[in-house]
């Protein structure tokens, strides 16, 4: 698996208080019915220690102290829920995303087959399908109702935004003696397992709540790169390139990229660097100016009287600074919303161009959709099958409060509370954005240091 950017590259910053933890509902005691060699089960004294650089961890290991790890996701020989008495629940939130069927798939699979439990159903529409008022049936799901799932986009049980009365769906967990809640989704959906985990520990039930995370914007910390990801750099590859063609095929012609990317601009520069046909990558991170000598559009004039073409990329959160409502507006999730920074610097080109009196030909690109709504690539599904996997393993031997994270080269368990702190971004300062910068040549876009 390609790791675009560590997360922990100020490791000494945010490893002194990290909770590592992973809570038991209880002892397990039942002997696992996946038939593996022995030596193919793991236990819970497995560790991943968290890569750190060299002198955090000599001055740490000097001082005795111990070097944060998390604990190695996998079956483990004994498990919690006796697999005869045990259902099984499936919820899919916030966004579409390439990959969400075959998470949903793997899940199915792995509980029947590995694991011979087959009362599993499906809440449709995320969180409202929990919610009576709403009348969203649920959907039994087996193997013969999965089998194909993976080879469409989106997501076969439906999604939704915003909030639900966080009692109201343990209510509907007891009611329908749901032991175990898969649910994939983002840090919105993590920070709903939290309270939903919250309100079963209040209630004294046995239930288990385990997370996969979903984004395609990949900006969930404490995870290497979050599912469809790939899926979505390959495909805003296939833009790029158009809109490079386009370019070049008239005289000062600027293609225009606008790509996914709310607060982190991991899918821009991945397929900035990918394409190699990228002049200026705009980035939520990385803060530029329009205007001034060093501005993007003085700038862009000169690789245009240079070379009469050029291509801009722009994730949809950069530059929101020029185009943020005030006061904003939020959507129903509590999000932001976010301005249309691409029609804005399409508009802004125009019209700085127009001035100059040079003719200019705009292809404007947003491929959004069509990328979030389609079905994973090839890596993309290797990858939710071994989520989907890792994450049944974890909900039958008991864990909860989790999520399943590929980190440092394999699969781990993060406590959510711990997912949910802080935001993975791209690091100006790092390898990886110095990539960007060499593969574009641009500069900082900044007229003042």
């Amino acid at each position: 698996m390609k790791e675009y950017c560590n997360p922990l590259e100020f490791a000494e910053e945010i490893l002194e208080d990290i909770e590592t933890k992973i809570e038991n509902l209880g002892p397990a005691k039942i002997p696992s019915p996946v038939k593996l060699p022995s030596q193919c089960f793991v236990s819970d004294e497995h560790r991943v220690t968290l890569r750190v650089n060299y002198s955090y961890l000599k001055e740490n290991l000097k001082e005795g102290k111990e070097v944060p790890s998390l604990e190695l996701a996998g079956p483990r020989p004994y498990i919690y829920f006796d697999p005869s008495k045990t259902k099984a629940g499936i919820v899919t939130c916030g966004g579409l995303c390439p990959g969400i069927n075959d998470v949903i798939r793997s899940i199915v699979m792995t509980l029947y087959y590995s694991y011979g439990v087959d009362k599993i159903i499906g809440f449709q529409y995320g969180l409202q399908g929990f919610i009576p008022k709403y009348g969203h049936p649920v959907v039994e799901l087996t193997p013969e109702v999965v089998k194909d799932i993976h080879t469409m986009g989106g997501t076969f049980l439906g999604t939704s935004r915003g909030h639900q009365p966080i009692d109201e769906i343990v209510d509907t967990l007891e009611r329908l003696n749901i032991q175990i809640l898969f649910m994939i989704g983002g840090d919105g959906t993590f920070r709903a397992a939290n309270k939903i985990k919250e309100e079963i520990d209040k209630r004294g039930l046995k239930i288990a709540i385990v997370a996969i995370p979903k984004t395609i914007d990949n900006d969930i910390w404490l995870v290497s790169k979050t599912f469809g990801f790939d899926t979505a750099v390959e495909l805003a590859c296939e833009a790029i390139r158009c809109a490079h063609t386009e370019a070049r095929a008239v005289p000062y012609g600027i293609g225009l990229v606008k790509l996914m990317g709310r607060h982190s601009g991991f899918i821009a520069a991945a397929a900035t660097l990918a394409t190699k046909e990228v002049n200026f990558c705009l980035v939520p991170e990385v803060d530029f100016d329009l205007d001034g000598e060093k501005g993007l559009l003085a700038e862009l004039e000169r690789r245009l009287i240079a070379r009469k073409h050029a291509v801009i990329v722009v994730a949809e959160g950069a530059g929101q600074k020029y185009v943020q409502k005030d006061p904003p507006e939020y959507d129903a999730s509590g999000n932001i919303k976010l301005g249309d920074i691409g029609k804005f610097l399409k508009d802004k080109i125009a019209e700085y161009f127009k001035e100059k009196g040079l003719e200019v030909v705009i292809r404007y690109i947003d491929p959004s959709y069509i990328i979030r709504s389609v079905p994973a690539n090839v890596e993309d599904r290797i990858y939710c099958g071994f989520l989907g996997q890792y994450a049944v393993h974890a909900a039958m031997a008991g864990k909860t409060g989790l999520m399943i994270s590929y980190l440092n080269e394999q699969f781990v368990h993060v406590p959510l509370k711990e997912a949910v702190k802080k935001r993975k971004q791209i690091n100006p300062h790092s390898r990886f954005w110095l990539s960007v910068l060499e593969s574009t040549g641009q500069s900082n876009l900044k007229n003042s240091p």
